[in-house]
Formats: structure tokens, sequence, C-alpha cells
């Protein structure tokens, strides 16, 4: 597969089961398998083995609608290209599916529908999942997964340390802070030209003869 166009965790993702048992972490309250490391491309894991095993990795977490699988656009669009794949709201959140989901018959005066499985579509795009754009770049090559490369490379420079994920430093921050504040207040005035006239004194009297 063409690497250029579709990242090589792209398709053991599509392919993967989730929301099994965690088979070491069973007996805990967050023990299913909801979650895909990009770097590893092995089996789903749980909470527990993501803060264990893959605590410094990309990791993706899975969510569940009508029994299928879907990713919080969030989430992914910072690690892949989704242009061209229908996108849903659901709980308030904007996700995709990753796979296609069975549809027996298109409804009728549909206007929108999937390049490859022919499932209607709510608006003008070309997929209804990640697994239909996957198809399409195979069959037609004329798509492609890859991020542009500025921001491809803002996201390696972050993944190994070269720039912060924040802008400034918190002593940049605390500086620029305490610059805002000062802004408020009038400045101290000059002080006056060193020959503007001095005010007289209190004049005292001639002390008195013996």
């Amino acid at each position: 597969m063409d690497t250029t166009l579709v990242p090589p965790w792209l398709e053991p993702l599509l392919t993967t089961s989730f929301f099994s048992v965690c088979r070491i972490h069973g007996d805990a309250a967050r023990s299913e398998c909801n979650m895909f490391c990009l770097d590893c491309n092995g089996d789903a894991f749980c909470f527990y083995c993501r803060s264990s095993r893959h605590k410094d990795h990309q990791v993706l977490q899975i969510r569940r609608s009508s029994y299928h699988d879907v990713v919080r656009v969030a989430e992914i669009q910072k690690v892949l290209d989704i242009s061209g794949v229908q996108t849903y709201v659901i709980n308030s959140a904007r996700v995709l599916f990753l796979n296609e989901r069975p549809q027996p018959k298109a409804a009728k005066g549909v206007s929108h529908i999937c390049e490859i499985c022919g499932r209607s579509l709510l608006d003008p795009f070309r997929f209804c999942s990640l697994g239909c754009k996957l198809v399409g770049i195979k069959r037609n090559g004329d798509g492609s997964f890859k991020l542009e490369a500025k921001n491809e490379e803002l996201l390696m420079e972050r993944r190994e340390g070269i720039i912060p994920r924040r802008s400034v430093s918190s002593r940049e921050e605390e500086e620029l802070r305490d610059g805002a504040q000062q802004d408020i207040y009038p400045s101290t005035p000059p002080p006056p030209p060193s020959n503007a006239r001095r005010r007289k004194g209190i004049p005292h009297r001639a002390p008195f003869g013996s």
C-alpha cells in the first residue's frame, strides 16, 4: 500500500475488534478495550493498559453508535485527512464511522450517496466512512489520507518535543500578564528639568540681638 496516501496504521485500525473485556484488567471499572495505538498497530486495549504500556504513544479512543464504531472528528483529524467523509453529531460531539454500515436499499429521492457502498448521505460527501474512503483510494487513487506537509511537520515536531504545546512559556505568560497590569495604571511623571525655578522655602526671621 502507498504510505504517501494511506498511513500504515489505518487498515489495522479498521479491522480491529473493539469493546471486548480486557484480559488483564477485567475486574476494573473501565476494562473495555476501546483504544488503539497508532505507534504499535496492535490489538485494542483498555484505559489501564494505556496508562502502563502506551503512555507516550499516539492513541485513538473508539466509541459506539448503534453498535457501530465511531471516532471523534477532533481526534482523528489531527492525524488523518478526513476530507470527503460524512460526519455526524452524536451526543453533542462530531464523529465519523470507521467502516461502512449495511443498508439494504437507498431511500428514494436521496441526492447524496457513498461512492463505494451506495449508502445515502446527509450532505454532499463522497464516502460514508473511513473504510469506504480507503477502498476509493485503492480503486481510483484520486484521494489521500495524508495531511498537508505543513500540518504533518508541526505534528512531528510536537511529538518529538521540538516545540512546546503552549506557544509561550509560563515565565513569558507571567511577564505578559504583569505588563498588561502595569499598562492599566498611569506611568510615573518625569522629573522636572534642572533649570526650572525652585520654590522659595519658608522665610526665617533673623535672630534677636542680645
